[in-house]
């Protein structure tokens, strides 16, 4: 499967299993805390999120303490050629 495949045609990268790992917690802890489902989380976490709702990634960074940039980066095509 190529890359732009497994990401559904986005480049935006996911880091939760990083923050998660930096707070010590479970997705199934977050997923609890923040009010959503282990399932949502995880397509989240594996980066097969289509959307995410603003009134859920306010909750992931107030349960995280963080920012929506810590939790989400671009990660630019390589392969693209250059425009002219």
């Amino acid at each position: 499967m190529a890359a732009a495949d497994e990401h559904e045609g986005h480049d935006i990268e996911v880091h939760l299993d990083r923050l998660l790992s930096e707070h010590g917690m479970t997705l199934t802890e977050l997923a609890h805390r923040v009010g959503v489902t282990n399932v949502n989380l995880s397509v989240l976490k594996n980066g097969r999120a289509k959307a995410i709702r603003f009134t859920t990634l306010t909750r992931i960074c107030e349960v995280l303490q963080c920012q929506p940039g810590d939790l989400l980066s671009h990660r630019p095509k390589t392969d693209q050629t250059p425009s002219p």
